[in-house]
């Protein structure tokens, strides 16, 4: 099941997002999930006595976890509808749909650095090892929740800043509450998986981890999430080793730069959450990050691939994971606000 915050490409600006479910493995059809759930109910009143589910409109993913449910609740309202006409007024082509982040306040980001190959081109730069504690334990940190954007919303470099990067990223949905969940069922808490570009200004990521703290400023700028979200069991079949046998890709202006694989990663999503988890209670809305994929950015693939710089204005970023999408977006001028 794929679920999407979309509205239509020529709606007012501002309008708002409705909830959507794809009724086809490529995302090409989407069904209007409040139109749905208004045509069950009446068809059959007692669904709306029933259910919470279906006792009051669908607005947002945010509403529905907000409500108790999880996201699989959401199946009951998508698959009666599996055989839809087409042309049903319930129903929009993707190409006509300008998609949202999955969840659109997230209520905690907290992004994980799971990855080998990127740990360990990251401590290379300081001629130093991987240091023992990550082979321990799984780290993260905590980014800002309050910058998170659209799929095709431009991203701009900070002030300050003149290496602007990317990061092609994987994150997981957590959708009920949890405390102190172990490894082996840490799964089990996430709703669905989509992509997260996870940007970054390498100049003042530097300055930061230079005095052990951080990264902060050089982090908190901006994140995009999109363009959908991917149930567990739409990936089951590609399970291998901590992850999938999935490929992940990054380019600039249509040249590839970034190809791994998500099984290469070290820490599974499940060892995340019992890190995450221990002694602090995990809410449905929190958003966990793979950290980059190894040779997912330019600070380990700028010089290697011949890019040979940081993204400028102009430049358009693309990454993609098998079966989760693809999630774009361009590089602009920071906007003036007068505060400089």
């Amino acid at each position: 099941m794929k679920i999407a915050h979309a509205r239509e490409t020529n709606a007012p600006a501002g309008a708002p997002y409705r909830l959507h479910g794809a009724l086809d493995a490529a995302g090409a059809k989407w069904l209007d999930l409040e139109i749905a759930r208004r045509r069950l109910v009446r068809r059959d009143e007692r669904l709306a006595h029933n259910s919470v589910l279906f006792r009051r409109p669908l607005t947002t993913l945010d509403d529905v976890l907000a409500r108790g449910l999880r996201v699989e609740a959401l199946r009951d309202l998508l698959e009666p509808f599996a055989g839809l006409d087409p042309d049903d007024d319930a129903v929009a082509n993707a190409t006509d749909l300008a998609f949202g982040p999955p969840i659109l306040r997230p209520t905690s980001l907290r992004d994980f650095y799971a990855f080998e190959r990127h740990v360990g081109t990251m401590w290379k730069r300081r001629d130093q090892p991987i240091p023992d504690a990550w082979y321990r334990l799984a780290i993260f940190y905590f980014s800002n929740v309050s910058e998170i954007r659209a799929p095709g919303e431009p991203v701009w470099a900070p002030r300050g800043s003149s290496e602007l990067d990317y990061e092609l990223e994987i994150a997981a949905l957590v959708d009920t509450p949890v405390k102190n969940l172990s490894a082996e069922r840490g799964e089990e808490a996430i709703g669905g998986y989509m992509l997260m570009n996870d940007w970054s200004a390498r100049d003042l990521q530097r300055d930061e981890t230079a005095v052990r703290l951080g990264p902060a400023k050089g982090k908190d700028f901006a994140t995009t999430l999109g363009p959908w979200l991917v149930t567990p069991d739409e990936l089951a079949d590609a399970r291998a080793g901590k992850g999938y046998d999935l490929v992940a890709t990054a380019s600039v202006n249509g040249v590839e730069i970034s190809r791994g694989n998500w099984h290469d990663i070290a820490f599974s999503f499940g060892q995340m959450i019992e890190r995450a988890s221990a002694d602090v209670q995990l809410v449905a809305g929190d958003v966990l990050g793979s950290g980059t994929v190894g040779t997912g950015c330019l600070l380990e693939m700028k010089d290697e691939s011949g890019f040979g710089r940081w993204l400028e204005t102009g430049d358009t970023v693309t990454i993609m994971v098998d079966r989760l999408g693809e999630l774009s977006a361009p590089i602009v001028d920071r906007p003036d606000t007068g505060a400089d």
